[in-house]
């Protein structure tokens, strides 16, 4: 028995969402362990399409256990709203198979209100955040002023928390001439929803280590990606949460000893979305016929991602950074179409070759991709399910990509349905 951490290597969008999936076929638990509803998954099963934000991909299967750990930061009325929307889809959300850490911080309206004024009053500095209020909530978090799940059990308790978090955030709107945020209504208002929430609050923590005494297979399902930690990532250009198989343990509350297997959701080519660096961007027809292909179009927010050629020195970063056992490689089918496919093997800063992504920010901007070119395959991959069915030019930049990043591939996605998958090593088995 084995429980695996899911995470993204690259800006996250690498596919997660159809990995998960199909892993938690296999799982009997399926944990999110941070971010909040600003990184959606798109699941595909029997041409039946399922958008989630916050919601783990486990829901949508009978028998699984699904959780939001305390690392997660949690919209209660985004969440209410997407657990009627899929309920609407015939998929049911009680607590017999969903439960909330009563830890996890609460994102308020006022966080959403200050998201969204940093990032019009930076101009050219926009970090590209999707303004639901993430970064604030967390901020919230570590100044040890949240409201979390738990200060929803008691009306006195949560006039007092309410009392220090508004301190704080009303002091900054008046210096910023907005509105104040009244203590009443919005006690108020998480008092009405408050029943609807609790029932599904749980110690997770303790339920978790129940499972796994149990011998139950947990899957942990990361949001983004890598480059988009808050300490690892292309900082300040990141999200607010560690996105890294680390955060698998201190966003739940089980131990790390307790996670076998790291398994890497890589993309064959690269996107992004939002400001920030790209070192092998294309702003070219390749990279407008490669997001075409790719559908490549954020879950969450609809924005179009960034697209360009596979950088290789990023993701080998990652994997050492994050303990990646292995790497289910996807959206390979994207790549059909070109006569040539490249990867970026070092950068150039400055006139000085280097093998690695620079920490400050203004030398990942200026870094040039060096490149190694492969011939394309020219015929279609998409539906095939066994590696050897592959054309011989697929097959040969697979397995550079994989002498190069370090890293096994230990399955291929060929298109967005689920059983188009070609496994070469099973996470949970191996």
């Amino acid at each position: 028995m084995k429980n695996v951490a899911v995470v993204g290597s690259q800006w996250g969008d690498e596919g997660k969402g159809k990995i998960v999936d199909w892993l938690s076929s296999e799982a009997d638990v399926v944990v999110r362990f941070q971010g909040g509803h600003n990184a959606g998954h798109t699941l595909v099963i029997d041409k039946k399409v399922f958008k989630l934000r916050l919601l783990p991909s486990g829901i949508v299967r009978k028998g699984k256990m699904s959780i939001l750990g305390n690392g997660v930061v949690i919209d209660p009325w985004a969440l209410l709203s997407e657990i009627d929307e899929i309920k609407k889809q015939g998929v049911d959300v009680t607590p017999e198979n969903f439960m909330i850490s009563e830890a996890a911080s609460l994102i308020l309206p006022f966080h959403q209100e200050m998201d969204e004024i940093r990032e019009d009053a930076a101009g050219k500095g926009k970090i590209g955040t999707t303004r639901r209020g993430i970064g604030p909530c967390y901020e919230d978090k570590v100044g040890r002023r949240s409201i979390r799940v738990m200060d929803l059990r008691s009306e006195s308790n949560l006039d007092n928390r309410l009392e220090n978090v508004l301190q704080h955030h009303n002091a900054i709107r008046k210096g910023l001439n907005k509105k104040v945020f009244e203590k009443s209504t919005l006690k108020k208002e998480l008092l009405k929803i408050a029943p609807e929430l609790l029932k599904f609050a749980q110690p997770v923590w303790l339920k978790l280590d129940q499972f796994s005494n149990a011998r139950k297979r947990i899957l942990f399902e990361g949001a983004q990606g890598i480059l988009l930690d808050v300490d690892h990532g292309t900082y300040p250009f990141v999200t607010s949460s560690n996105t890294v198989p680390a955060m698998a343990a201190t966003g739940s509350g089980i131990g790390p000893d307790k996670i076998n297997y790291v398994l890497g959701i890589t993309k064959a080519y690269t996107t992004r979305v939002g400001s920030g660096p790209f070192p092998t961007e294309l702003n070219n027809e390749i990279g407008e016929s490669l997001g075409i292909r790719g559908k490549e179009f954020g879950t969450v927010t609809a924005r179009k991602r960034r697209c360009g050629w596979f950088d290789g020195v990023l993701v080998r970063q990652t994997i050492k950074i994050s303990g990646i056992h292995g790497i289910a490689l996807t959206k390979l089918d994207v790549l059909d179409e070109l006569e040539e496919i490249k990867m970026c093997i070092s950068y150039d800063l400055n006139g000085k070759k280097i093998d690695y992504l620079p920490a400050a920010s203004e030398d990942q901007f200026n870094i040039k991709p060096i490149y190694k070119t492969f011939p394309g395959w020219m015929s279609k991959t998409q539906g095939i399910r066994n590696f050897k069915d592959l054309p011989d030019n697929a097959k040969k930049y697979i397995h550079a990509l994989e002498d190069f990043i370090g890293a096994k591939i230990s399955s291929v996605s060929t298109s967005p349905e689920r059983d188009d998958t070609i496994l070469v090593e099973d996470p949970f088995n191996n």
